[in-house]
């Protein structure tokens, strides 16, 4: 069958079964592998992806459950000119990454905690990340690093606010 959907703001139209996963058209068919498989059961988290702007674990959605949908994965960070979206950054600077299997889907549901909330307390940090497994135990180091991009995060915002308007 033809599924349509927009991968990190370019359109795909792809042909699969359809029993094909998001995370295997997402990795096979388009050639994004930075959606990584663990367990391919939805426990470990790694396969995270945010359709329509929620996280999803790709492993338990079929492509054609996408039809229509827009998807981000965690190649559609960066920015065009390939620089890393301060969280990557964050990751980077804080030691969140270890061995990197986990990398993507923590990436992707961080930034999914990071639209909704802009100053998570450690606590709300670790809430949100529990449904991914770290098998190098890097979870301060994550959590160091969520905090860090969002205090960035509000600093950018915070620049491109208006100026308050003087009084008459």
């Amino acid at each position: 069958m033809r599924v349509t959907f927009t991968v990190n703001g370019t359109q795909q139209a792809i042909d699969v079964e359809p029993r094909r996963t998001l995370a295997d058209a997402l990795r096979e068919d388009i050639g994004l592998t930075g959606t990584h498989l663990g367990c391919e059961h939805g426990v470990c988290g790694a396969c995270t992806v945010l359709v329509d702007g929620e996280p999803v674990r790709a492993c338990l959605m079929f492509a054609a459950q996408a039809e229509g949908s827009s998807i981000t994965t965690v190649e559609g960070m960066a920015g065009d000119d390939g620089t890393l979206h301060p969280l990557q950054e964050a990751f980077a600077e804080h030691h969140g990454l270890q061995c990197g299997f986990c990398t993507p889907g923590m990436l992707m549901s961080a930034l999914d905690l990071l639209h909704r909330e802009s100053d998570p307390d450690r606590e709300r940090i670790r809430e949100e990340l529990s449904g991914n497994i770290c098998r190098c135990t890097g979870y301060m180091g994550i959590v160091d690093a969520v905090q860090a991009a969002a205090c960035k995060l509000r600093k950018f915002s915070d620049a491109d606010a208006p100026a308050p308007a003087s009084a008459p």
